[in-house]
């Protein structure tokens, strides 16, 4: 047997529970991918982007709706060692990969002024929506899973000042006709690690022009970093407490809030207080 087909069997047999069973029910539940859809996998290099890919790869030879697929790295400016990496395991790993280059990281590394994040990963946006365009796909699938939901949930909060999660998809306003997916949305990173340290999988985590990191386990010193510190010690008191802020994204009581805005538009609890 081929790596590629222990991996794809590891996915379906070993953590069917953990990933398979999820991936079907985040695709179902949301309706992700659809009838005739176009998509276009986004591949970063990490162990969640190719997770998905191979999720995507199986649902296609073996589920009932009918799609095509369109394998895609965009390289904003890796380092050899990086690239190389990516383009391999995707061999490995029997993944059609495409990769298209652009100069992201040399604009970014040469801002006087600003957030090179901010501009980064805007326009990296830019990029996959435009490419996304040329290919004529309809929908983006970007590997974010349950943990990134709760930890960009969280940093909205305590540092956006507003109750704000990451949608399973949402329409581009600017690119008309295209829709941005999130096919692992259901999947903890922990089932992810797991799979990719059985099958001894070696992915990048960061490749970015500042750092340099290629470190698997490194999880940085970010923003985002801190509320994974932070779950991981809310959770020694409270096993499932990840769960539990799911679940509150889930079942907000409108009238229990002070307001909330909709469409741009804000709403107080006063709006209607003595109707």
């Amino acid at each position: 047997m081929e790596k590629y087909q222990e991996v794809e069997r590891s996915i379906i047999k070993k953590y069917r529970k953990e990933i398979w069973s999820r991936f079907m029910a985040g695709i179902s539940e949301y309706s992700l991918i659809e009838e005739n859809d176009k998509l276009m996998v986004c591949i970063s290099g990490g162990k969640d982007s190719f997770l998905m890919a191979k999720c995507i790869q199986e649902l296609k030879r073996h589920g009932k709706v009918s799609f095509e697929v369109h394998y895609v790295t965009m390289d904003p400016g890796y380092n050899d060692y990086n690239r190389e990496l990516i383009i391999s395991n995707a061999k490995l790993l029997n993944i059609p990969l495409e990769v298209f280059k652009t100069d992201i990281f040399d604009i970014t590394n040469n801002l006087q002024e600003g957030n090179p994040c901010y501009l980064c990963a805007k326009m990296r946006r830019g990029h996959l929506y435009n490419h996304a365009k040329e290919l004529g796909c309809n929908k983006i699938c970007l590997g974010h899973h349950f943990d990134d939901v709760i930890e960009t949930s969280l940093l909205n909060l305590f540092y956006g000042a507003e109750v704000k999660t990451m949608m399973p998809k949402l329409h581009s306003d600017n690119y008309e006709g295209i829709e941005l997916i999130r096919p692992l949305y259901l999947i903890k990173e922990d089932a992810i690690k797991s799979w990719a340290n059985y099958n001894e999988l070696k992915f990048i985590n960061c490749a970015c022009r500042f750092t340099e990191k290629c470190d698997v386990d490194s999880a940085g010193d970010g923003k985002r970093s801190e509320m994974k510190r932070l779950i991981k010690e809310l959770r020694k008191e409270k096993k499932n407490i990840d769960n539990n802020i799911w679940t509150a994204l889930n079942n907000i009581n409108l009238n229990c809030v002070l307001g909330y805005k909709k469409d741009g538009k804000y709403i107080s609890f006063l709006d209607d207080y003595d109707k």
